[in-house]
């Protein structure tokens, strides 16, 4: 059975008061929870400090992002080797707002992927389609090609010990989730896409879903048989409310 993730992603948010009060919240709301990890990528500047108030709990620390060189003139830049020494597990890659803002390339995208592997930390592969792209039908063309861009510079192999997150572009950020029904089928096709390369894997990969993921419809979505978890945004920010969605995971993949 795969192990659903459920990973918080803080975006541009937070200070060093918001660090401790929100991770001691959840560390009291979540200390019980089994059958589900969970994860939270704060903003790189507070990475340490989130570190340091998750020791001893089960919540492991992820980063929003991280370049594809070790170290040298890339000012700004952070990389696999730092963010292994600060602890971070799982590093989020492909998101839309880094394909939109800084016009990170699929090529781009796919070498990060593969420093990550090398140094042994968890890819998040955030893939997903415009909603242009979605009213023209090429959800699943758009899906394919960006997870083919890492399988022809890899392999298969590459997405054992890694996670997929499907995030529509159209629903992040807008309140207008994907229906489960809707989740599932692009979930299932991505499983599929994958196992014409590698069955195993396909079936082992994680999937999460992300795009206006909330308490209202996380247990719909995580009874979908292909949806593993969620990459969550702005519900992730209130402690209340992210709770609610680890714990819906959970108790989707005990049933």
């Amino acid at each position: 059975m795969r192990h659903p993730l459920v990973m918080g992603n803080w975006k541009l948010n937070g200070n060093k008061r918001m660090v401790n009060d929100l991770i001691s919240a959840l560390r009291n709301k979540l200390s019980n929870v089994v059958g589900c990890n969970i994860a939270i990528a704060p903003p790189v500047i507070y990475l340490d400090l989130a570190k340091y108030h998750l020791g001893n709990s089960r919540i492991a620390l992820g980063a929003q992002n991280v370049d594809i060189h070790i170290s040298g003139a890339y000012t700004g830049e952070v990389s696999t080797q730092m963010l292994k020494d600060i602890g971070a597990k799982y590093i989020i890659i492909g998101h839309s707002e880094r394909r939109a803002y800084h016009k990170e390339s699929n090529e781009l995208i796919a070498e990060k992927f593969a420093v990550l592997k090398e140094a042994e930390l968890i890819p998040v592969l955030c893939i997903g389609e415009s909603k242009a792209e979605n009213e023209a039908g090429k959800t699943e063309a758009v899906c394919a090609h960006q997870i083919d861009v890492v399988l022809n510079k890899l392999d298969a192999k590459a997405f054992e010990s890694a996670l997929i997150a499907y995030e529509p572009i159209w629903a992040i950020g807008t309140g207008k989730a994907a229906t489960p029904v809707q989740a599932q089928a692009v979930h299932k096709f991505i499983r599929s896409h994958i196992a014409k390369y590698d069955a195993a894997i396909a079936e082992r990969v994680i999937i999460q879903y992300g795009g206006s993921v909330n308490a209202d419809n996380a247990v719909e979505l995580f009874t979908q048989p292909d949806i593993d978890g969620a990459l969550v945004g702005g519900a992730s920010l209130n402690a209340d409310t992210f709770s609610v969605i680890v714990k819906a995971a959970a108790e989707a993949k005990q049933t």
